[in-house]
């Protein structure tokens, strides 16, 4: 490592967008979010991905719906508020077998200053898991990629929903 990498570390988002690409996602759902800015950008500059700026995160369960059904992966990036928005969504992905893999930065826990994002925060990962996913936590950058990847091969090979948390800590507090 130079000293200018050690003075700019890979940003973690680069290595999820990595993970994205290993995996051949095609499709990507979105509701604009600061923790996933660069993610989203890496995204909207791939000629190979097409992308969606979403009203509301369920919308997104029927885009990623669709492109499985067109024979093409994709994936859902949200905030950890909206998942709440998810639960009817989330029973066509568990009665009908589709593959669904979603990337959520959590609010509500580590130095959260807003007090309407706590009690989501604390739902998020119980809700999902109620809803049939199978559930992966990150809390350190250099394990991004590799669970990101993780799950989707999980998502894509087995037809379920996945979901990875990207926990506050690893994000940052939120400052306005």
């Amino acid at each position: 490592m130079t000293e200018t990498d050690a003075q700019h570390p890979r940003d973690w988002r680069h290595d999820a967008y990595d993970a994205l690409k290993r995996l051949d996602v095609r499709h990507v759902a979105y509701v604009p979010d600061a923790g996933l800015t660069p993610l989203i950008d890496a995204c909207l500059d791939d000629d190979q991905m097409t992308t969606y700026v979403l009203t509301t995160e369920e919308e997104g369960i029927g885009v990623i719906a669709g492109a499985d059904l067109g024979g093409e992966r994709g994936v859902l990036l949200m905030q950890s508020s909206g998942v709440g928005n998810c639960p009817n969504g989330l029973t066509l992905v568990q009665n009908c077998g589709f593959p669904l893999l979603t990337l959520v930065t959590m609010r509500g826990e580590w130095v959260e200053f807003n007090p309407w994002q706590v009690a989501m925060g604390q739902a998020t990962a119980p809700l999902l898991e109620m809803a049939g996913a199978t559930v992966w936590r990150v809390d350190q950058a250099d394990d991004v990629g590799e669970t990101v990847f993780g799950a989707g091969a999980t998502a894509f090979d087995s037809c379920v929903p996945c979901a990875v948390l990207f926990s506050q800590r690893l994000i940052g507090a939120k400052k306005f």
